[in-house]
């Protein structure tokens, strides 16, 4: 077991941590979070440097690099704001993997390399008003009708929505129950009948685009068919590789929350001295590193499983789950050392509070990945529904 990095992925980090120093992105992340504004002018940036699409295959257009590289360059970035380490998250473990590992080879020529440049985006549509933790009880519909499918439904927190150029969205494929019945469509942007709502207003991650789909009558022609009806429960090595990258997010808030904390209590004199020099503080330091490190070594390991092709559910699910929390209570440790600033906008630790706490939440609560993991423990299934 090798718990070093490769001189690549230390240069990554480094490159990284350079970029965000001198293109000033705390600076950014402030006004990011004080205008709602997706800083898009990044794409370009990122595509130069090769971080957009660097774990995808690279037959098709990526960089075929391993998942734990996106995992520390989303962490990295993720320092300063999720909102900085998004289109990184997005290109690598977001929804763009599913049309890199389940799609045709005409989806995969026409998407991956513009994703790669950051001309395309691709977002994952599964949350309805009554279908969330329970996947299997989607609505959404699309009926076969000759030459094309009929789409017809409502999905609800769409991240990207309304701004994504392509939309992977899981319905129904017919009138099996459960997860049997479910397939995934690629939907584009402006596809007649295909609408949005309004953007949402979060606490925290205030510059994600997140709305409503509406799909009426959407006419999608059959080869944007990516996952046939059936095949939805082979689609769990792409969410665990997902959940690491939500967990990279909840790494690098974290990191960046400590980082905070630790120079304030270098400079923040109180009774005369530094406060760093009184041991509550150094205790609130030393615990929030630990945890920190503590989630960091679950989240390499899964990002390690993920990238060979391990199943990696437990570990996955495991990560997510221990880094979520740990983002809140460090980032929540932070606030206290800062004392009254700590709650001030002028800071940044009162930012990063409210945006640990949407992790927990997006890509299967914590209460879900639990109950994963204790079926796996146990080695038997858990069903939720009553009366089951």
């Amino acid at each position: 077991m090798d718990f070093n990095l490769t001189d690549e992925q230390k240069m990554l980090i480094e490159t990284l941590r350079t970029m965000g120093e001198r293109e000033n992105f705390r600076d950014l992340a402030k006004k990011v979070d004080a205008t709602g504004e997706f800083p898009y002018h990044l794409m370009e940036k990122y595509a130069e440097l090769g971080l957009l699409g660097m774990t995808l295959s690279e037959e098709n257009g990526g960089g075929g690099q391993p998942i734990l590289n996106a995992v520390l360059a989303v962490e990295e970035l993720a320092k300063f704001s999720p909102m900085i380490a998004a289109p990184v998250f997005e290109s690598n473990v977001g929804p763009v993997r599913v049309i890199d590992r389940f799609g045709s080879q005409k989806q995969k020529s026409e998407i991956i390399p513009k994703v790669c440049k950051g001309e395309s985006s691709v977002s994952v549509c599964m949350t309805e008003p009554e279908a969330g933790s329970d996947l299997t009880a989607l609505t959404t519909k699309a009926v076969d009708a000759g030459g094309h499918y009929l789409l017809n439904g409502t999905k609800t927190f769409i991240t990207g929505g309304g701004h994504a150029s392509h939309y992977m969205v899981y319905c129904r494929l017919g009138d099996t129950p459960g997860y049997k019945g479910i397939g995934g469509l690629l939907v584009e942007n402006g596809t007649p009948g295909f609408s949005f709502g309004k953007q949402e207003l979060f606490m925290g991650l205030r510059a994600m685009p997140s709305c409503d789909l509406i799909f009426e009558d959407v006419k999608v022609p059959k080869e944007n068919l990516v996952i046939k009806q059936g095949e939805f429960v082979n689609l769990m090595s792409t969410f665990d590789v997902e959940r690491c990258g939500n967990s990279a997010m909840c790494l690098g808030t974290a990191a960046g929350a400590l980082e905070a904390a630790k120079s304030y209590a270098q400079e923040r004199h109180a009774f005369g001295r530094p406060i760093c020099e009184f041991q509550d503080i150094q205790f609130k330091i030393v615990d929030m590193a630990m945890k920190l490190d503590a989630a960091r070594l679950l989240v390499y390991r899964a990002a390690c499983g993920a990238g060979r092709g391990f199943p990696s559910v437990y570990e996955a699910a495991m990560g997510k789950c221990f880094a979520n929390e740990m983002a809140v209570e460090v980032a929540t440790s932070a606030m206290q050392i800062f004392g009254g600033y700590g709650y001030s906008a002028e800071f940044p630790v009162e930012r990063m509070a409210r945006d640990a706490l949407a992790w927990r939440v997006a890509g299967g609560t914590v209460q879900m990945l639990r109950i994963t993991m204790a079926s796996m423990l146990f080695g038997r299934r858990f069903d939720q529904r009553k009366g089951k």
